[in-house]
C-alpha cells in the first residue's frame, strides 16, 4: 500500500486506513494569493497535527497578523466593513484555518438538469479574482468571503471512504463546486494525499475542477487513472476582460497538456461563455487551439448562471451594464432553479456553434452542458449525454 494513502497493514495483513494531514513537504507560496491577514478559527488546531501543519504555512508569512479567534466558526468570523465589495475584496487576502463540519454532501440541484452528485470541501472560496464569480454570492461566503484552509481532511476521507464503500460501484467525489481545487496546494500539499487515497480505494474516484497551474506535485504520483482533473478555460479575449489575478490560458493549457501526459483524465469546461463582441470567431478560434493542444476526454458547457446576490456583486465591479448583466434575459420568468441566465435562443446558438466546432474535430468527443435545463441538451443534440457532465464520471 501507499503510505501517503492513508492505508497501512495491519498484523493479519488487512488494510487499515488511517489518514492524516500532509506532513514531509516543503509548502510554498501560490502564485495570485497574497495573505495580509491569518485567522485561526475553532479548530484549526485543536490537535498537535493540526498545529504543525498551520503553523508550518503561517511560517511563510511572516509579514500578515495572525489572530487566533479559537472560539469562533470559520464562517461567522467577521472581517469588518458593511460594503459588499470591500468585504470581497479584504476576504481575497484572508487567510482561515479552521475545520468544516458537513464537508462531504450531495448536491440538491433543483430546476435544471444537473444529475447532482457528492462534493467534499478541503478548501473553501479562492484567490482569483473573476468578475462573474458565483461563488461570492453563496450563503457560506457573502458574509465571511475569506479563503480557506479546512485541517479536518483526514476526517473527510474517512467519511468518503464510508461513503464510497456503500455505494458499491465507481463513484465520483467533486472537490470544485465551493472553491478552487488547487490554488492552495502548494500551500497544503493535499493533492498528495487525496491522489493516492483515489487510487487505492476500489470505488471513490475524485473529480475536480480548477483554474490553477500549480501541477507539479501530482506529475509524480500514481493516479491509476482514479483522478480526473478538469480546467476552467475561456478563450484569451474573454479571460483578459473577466478574469483577473488567475492563471493565463497558456498556463492552464500548459498544465492541463502536463498532467495529460502523465495519464491524468483531463476534462475542460468552457463556462461562463460570455458572447464578446465577434464571440463567433474567438470561440471557434479557441475551441480548435484547446482540442488541438490538449487529449481531453469531455468538454462542458455552460453560460452565465447565477444569484441575485452574486450578480449585484458582479455589477458592482463591472457596472450594471456590463457585457454579462446585458445578455442576461430580463424578460423572462425566473428559471426553476432561481438563477439569472442568458435567453434560451442565445445559449442554443453559443452551445450549438462549439458544438459543432468541436465536432469538426473530434467527432466522438464527450460534450455537456452544465446546470441546463432539459430542453437545451435536446435542442443541441447531446440529450443521450445527460448526466455525464463535468462533476460526474
Amino acid at each position: 500500500m501507499n503510505e501517503s494513502s492513508g492505508y497501512d497493514m495491519d498484523m493479519f495483513g488487512a488494510a487499515v486506513f488511517g489518514p492524516s494531514l500532509p506532513k514531509d513537504y516543503e509548502p510554498a507560496r501560490p502564485a495570485h494569493f497574497e495573505v495580509e491577514r491569518i485567522h485561526l478559527a475553532k479548530g484549526s488546531v485543536a490537535t498537535s497535527e493540526r498545529r504543525r501543519f498551520v503553523e508550518r504555512i503561517c511560517a511563510l508569512y511572516p509579514e500578515a497578523p495572525v489572530e487566533e479567534r479559537l472560539d469562533t466558526p470559520h464562517n461567522s468570523l467577521r472581517l469588518g466593513g458593511r460594503d459588499p465589495l470591500g468585504l470581497h475584496r479584504t476576504g481575497k487576502h484572508t487567510l482561515v484555518f479552521g475545520e468544516i463540519e458537513t464537508a462531504v454532501r450531495f448536491a440538491q440541484e433543483k430546476g435544471n438538469a444537473c444529475p447532482n452528485y457528492w462534493h467534499f470541501s478541503p478548501y473553501g472560496f479562492c484567490p482569483y479574482g473573476c468578475r462573474y464569480c458565483y461563488l461570492a454570492g453563496t450563503p457560506g461566503v457573502k458574509f465571511s468571503p475569506s479563503v480557506k484552509i479546512y485541517v479536518n481532511l483526514p476526517e473527510m476521507l474517512l467519511e468518503i471512504d464510508r461513503i464510497g464503500r456503500r455505494q458499491q460501484k465507481p463513484t465520483a467525489f467533486y472537490l470544485g463546486k465551493l472553491q478552487d481545487s488547487l490554488a492552495l496546494d502548494p500551500l497544503t500539499a493535499y493533492s498528495t494525499v487525496l491522489v493516492p487515497f483515489f487510487a487505492e480505494h476500489p470505488w471513490a474516484r475524485l473529480t475536480l475542477l480548477t483554474k490553477s497551474a500549480h501541477v507539479d506535485r501530482l506529475l509524480d504520483l500514481n493516479h491509476r487513472g482514479h483522478s480526473i482533473l478538469s480546467w476552467s478555460v475561456n478563450p484569451p479575449e474573454v479571460s483578459a476582460m473577466f478574469e483577473e489575478n488567475v492563471p493565463s490560458i497558456d498556463e492552464r493549457l500548459e498544465a492541463m497538456r502536463r498532467v495529460a501526459e502523465r495519464g491524468y483524465p483531463v476534462r475542460a469546461i468552457m463556462m461562463p461563455i460570455i458572447p464578446i463582441d465577434g464571440w463567433q470567431d474567438v470561440y471557434r478560434a479557441f475551441t480548435r487551439r484547446l482540442l488541438e493542444t490538449v487529449p481531453i476526454h469531455r468538454l462542458t458547457l455552460g453560460g452565465i448562471c447565477i444569484y441575485r446576490s452574486a450578480r449585484d456583486l458582479m455589477e458592482r465591479k463591472m457596472g450594471p451594464r456590463n457585457l454579462v448583466s446585458g445578455h442576461i434575459d430580463r424578460a423572462a420568468p425566473p428559471a426553476g432553479d432561481g438563477r439569472a441566465r442568458y435567453s434560451r435562443e442565445l445559449r442554443h446558438e453559443v452551445y450549438s456553434l462549439i458544438i459543432a466546432c468541436a465536432r469538426s474535430l473530434r467527432p466522438s468527443l464527450e460534450i455537456a452542458l452544465c446546470l441546463e435545463e432539459e430542453a437545451l441538451w435536446e435542442r443541441t443534440g447531446l440529450a443521450g449525454s445527460m448526466g455525464r457532465c463535468n462533476c460526474r464520471l
